[in-house]
């Protein structure tokens, strides 16, 4: 191994300071940045119950919302009920919110003490039942701030004002603009939800649950238990360096030096000293052949290393020759080597990045809420961003689904507009077929590598789901394929209409590292023939599908996570329909697009809230949109649409 000359020795002990130093200032002195604005505290309190009229909403945030900001309040019968909104005076809150942002690669906290409220006015309480109070904003980090809670109402109804008319506006276009420039980042699992949800993909930075840390963002306790190893290691490296063998090579090079030089006449005195261990001089070997050896004044330390060595033994020209430090005199750094000094350097590097890392798991003060993700409502089990438009794969998941990525589109655009997303492509075998035939329609879904993806999910009790649209929003199917050993899916598919048709690949792959990511493709097959497109049907609270009526009822808002409840009777019965779990829910509701044929695929609230299926729906720009609800009752399946206009 080569040696490192004494010189690049000392260069070597002042770059490995440099390295851990800037070790440790780089990792342990991370700047949180500005705040997200995370609601706080609400009240009443998110899935309280209360029993006496209340008259406003209170939702206190860590920073003063912005002017524009935008609030509804959904009473159970789906009719808005807020009556406009004003700031509160700021309020020290009752625990510290702790919010955690994302810096260079480490989420780092931030403790907030004061409260901003904003005090939402109710016009009136028309029924008991859940009320809905959604809200939408932007921080002062460009963060959007959205989210929605719940408090159910036992009390008894009360009276609107007089001429009072629920609001119909929506959100202003700048304050959207500012939202849809960052998007939603996920939600929390609700606690005790017990509905399939679809294996999460990885998260993106600020999706995640941060890891709990301490306030000043350094390290934990776990993190300088590492370092403490990482000193016991050193300190144990260089007793090691320094060991007894390394001292005896040091003892056999000296004697091997001393039986080459001229043997100079014995001093009977200075040997006599040494032998008992009374040594007052340290002999240094002559410099060149036939040299006087020169003697210089010993130190204590040098005396008591000649003593120990002569003791067992050894000639005491050797024994002298000792450094009294026991190393060898060509010094420690340049018996270690190129090769050792750079695996220790790392290796320290890398002990302290891992103490960092481990200190990021830290502890946590109990007094100190930590807020969800921004635009996550506390205590709501997400609430907010889970009902909000994933990025990129068109589910609109109902509470309580657990975080999850989807790549491809953003928060404001739906999805399924695309043949290909995150490198997988859907490629059908055909791509047209005849009107009123029913074909075997096949197709795979590749992967990046080129080759059929066969790892899928089951997701909502199947591994596929493929929705059918036309062009004109009519014609809706929602099938499910089956797939071959070789990853190609079939499925009967029967257009009765000339013209054109979206279809949607709705799934989740499994992918090399266990995780799971879904998507939504999208491809055009064709029906040729006279299309004769047929007219989107105005919007109706009401439709009819068989021997059933299905009533929609909410206020859906561009930008806001909003609550849209469907009600289901039959005809000439009283009371709701006795709803059956169609693929693991009591019922599915797939949103489309008018023009672009952009895919939202919504899921509802677990159990059925007031006898009727809730879902969450964040529209994600203005236009017409096509609803197709999926309902079953006496195990046969229904399809209620209907029309959404936010031109």
């Amino acid at each position: 191994m080569r040696r490192l000359p004494r010189a690049h020795g000392r260069v070597a002990v002042g770059l490995l300071a440099l390295a851990l130093a800037a070790s440790v200032v780089l990792l342990g002195t991370a700047t949180p940045v500005s705040a997200h604005g995370t609601l706080a505290t609400s009240t009443p309190a998110d899935g309280a119950t209360v029993d006496e009229a209340v008259t406003a909403v209170q939702l206190t945030f860590t920073e003063r919302v912005r002017e524009d900001a935008y609030f509804t309040v959904t009473a159970p019968g789906g009719a808005r009920v807020d009556n406009g909104w004003t700031h509160g005076e700021p309020r020290t809150l009752d625990r510290p919110v702790r919010e955690y942002f994302l810096v260079d690669g480490v989420f780092e906290p931030r403790e907030y003490t004061t409260g901003f409220p904003a005090v939402v006015a109710l016009a009136h309480l028309p029924a008991a039942g859940q009320y809905s109070v959604s809200y939408l904003s932007v921080a002062s980090d460009g963060d959007p701030v959205r989210g929605t809670i719940t408090f159910r109402y036992t009390g008894k109804p009360t009276a609107a004002p007089p001429n009072w008319q629920p609001p119909t506006g929506q959100p202003d276009p700048s304050l959207l603009a500012a939202a849809e420039q960052h998007g939603d980042t996920g939600s929390q699992q609700a606690a005790g939800d017990t509905t399939p949800v679809a294996p999460t993909a990885p998260l993106p930075s600020v999706a995640a649950a941060p890891p709990t840390s301490d306030d000043s963002g350094g390290m934990g306790p776990p993190g300088w238990v590492v370092v403490v190893v990482a000193v016991v290691a050193v300190a144990g490296f260089l007793v090691w360096q320094r060991r007894p063998a390394r001292v005896e090579r040091s003892r056999k090079a000296v004697r091997r030096s001393a039986a080459n030089r001229p043997r100079a006449k014995p001093n009977t005195k200075a040997k006599g000293r040494r032998a008992t261990g009374g040594a007052r001089t340290a002999v240094v070997p002559a410099a060149r052949r036939g040299a006087k050896a020169a003697t210089v004044p010993a130190t204590p330390a040098q005396r008591a290393v000649t003593t120990a060595l002569v003791a067992h033994g050894e000639p005491a020209e050797a024994a002298a020759a000792a450094p009294a430090d026991g190393s060898a005199s060509t010094g420690w750094w340049q018996r270690v080597g190129d090769t050792r000094l750079a695996l220790l350097v790392g290796g320290l590097v890398l002990t302290l990045l891992a103490g960092f890392a481990l200190g990021r798991i830290g502890t946590d003060d109990d007094p100190t809420y930590i807020a969800q993700p921004p635009g996550t409502a506390p205590g709501s089990g997400g609430r907010d961003a889970a009902q909000a438009l994933s990025a990129g794969d068109g589910h609109q998941h109902r509470p309580g689904t657990g975080p999850h990525s989807h790549p491809g589109d953003g928060q404001d655009q739906a999805t399924g507009t695309t043949v290909s997303v995150a490198g997988y492509t859907l490629k059908p075998v055909l791509r047209s077929q005849a009107a009123g035939a029913t074909s075997d329609y096949r197709f795979r879904v590749v992967g990046v590598d080129g080759q059929p993806v066969t790892r899928f999910a089951v997701v909502h009790d199947k591994p596929l789901h493929m929705i059918v649209v036309g062009r004109d929003l009519g014609g809706y199917q929602h099938l499910h394929p089956t797939m071959a050993d070789d990853g190609t899916w079939s499925v009967p598919l029967k257009l009765t209409r000339p013209g054109g048709y979206r279809i949607y690949a709705d799934f989740t792959v499994t992918t090399a590292d266990g995780t799971g990511l879904p998507l939504v493709l999208g491809v055009d097959h064709e029906v040729p023939g006279n299309y004769q497109p047929a007219g989107l049907p105005p919007p109706q609270p009401q439709t009819t599908t068989g021997p059933y009526t299905v009533s929609l009822a909410g206020a859906p808002t561009i930008g806001m996570t909003v609550p849209l409840t469907l009600r289901v009777d039959r005809d000439g019965a009283a009371g709701p329909a006795p709803l059956e779990r169609y693929l693991g829910a009591y019922g599915h509701l797939v949103v489309v697009r008018e023009g672009d044929l952009g895919f939202l695929h919504v899921h509802p609230e677990p159990e059925l809230v007031d006898g009727a299926v809730k879902f969450w729906l964040t529209a994600p720009s203005a236009g017409r949109y096509r609803a197709f609800f999926d309902f079953q009752v006496d195990g046969k399946v229904h399809t209620a649409a209907f029309t959404i206009n936010l031109a």
